[in-house]
């Protein structure tokens, strides 16, 4: 892919190493000097050091051959004037990270792919991990609903119990449901059928409409995570 990425720094940075490791072409556009020359020196691309709100500067990235831009400034306001431009060039793929939530709606009014301030989510990841220590991974979808990892313990209801029958008994909530299983001994994960036993050191990936709270945690074991 032809990828223009704006902005290199604490977001900007590590998404140029991937997307140049992945044999992507990749021009990068980034007004601070020090920057743009660190990229330059660094990675297998093309640098501008230059203003990217601005038609001529996309055009000397040769925004028109662009499969895809992602702004990743550390102000909305440029952010939003790229995804604007981009858009008038028609690029296929626009992106921009978001950091202030008031202004996702004028984001998802351009047709703009977001993600949601980083070191917000930062936070939030770090927090769960010292206030939820049972859960090992976990994505937001939404305003509740989340997807996270769990390993079912020796004496959680869980254990033991088949698809089926935690169908059967009401263990599991309505809108809970077990994506994949992943077991010791097993290269690949599970997908779980009705016949798929939940057993103890299982590392199961979970989808809860309401989030990961205590009352659902206890269903793998995890009582102490109160």
């Amino acid at each position: 892919m032809y990828i223009v990425i704006v902005g290199a720094g604490d977001v900007g940075s590590p998404l140029v190493e991937i997307a140049t490791r992945s044999g992507n072409d990749v021009v990068v556009i980034e007004k601070d000097e020090t920057r743009a020359d660190r990229i330059a020196s660094e990675y297998d691309c093309l640098v501008l050091n230059a203003n990217a709100t601005t038609k001529d500067t996309l055009k000397d990235a040769d925004i028109t051959r662009a499969d895809a831009i992602i702004s990743t400034t550390e102000q909305d306001a440029t952010n939003i004037m790229v995804c604007l431009l981009a858009k008038e060039f028609e690029v296929p793929t626009v992106v921009s990270v978001v950091h202030n939530p008031e202004h996702m709606g004028l984001y998802r009014q351009i047709g703009v792919n977001t993600m949601e301030n980083p070191q917000q989510l930062i936070a939030e990841y770090l927090y769960r991990a010292v206030a939820r220590p049972a859960i090992v991974d976990f994505l937001r979808i939404g305003e509740e609903a989340e997807v996270f990892e769990i390993t079912i313990t020796e004496n959680a209801p869980l254990s033991g119990k088949t698809v089926e029958e935690a169908a059967q008994e009401d263990i599991l909530p309505d809108d809970v449901l077990i994506i994949a299983v992943e077991r010791n001994g097993r290269e690949s994960p599970i997908t779980p059928k009705g016949s798929t036993t939940f057993k103890p050191g299982d590392l199961v990936t979970v989808y809860s409409g309401f989030g990961a709270d205590p009352e659902l945690t206890d269903l793998f074991g995890h009582y102490e995570d109160q």
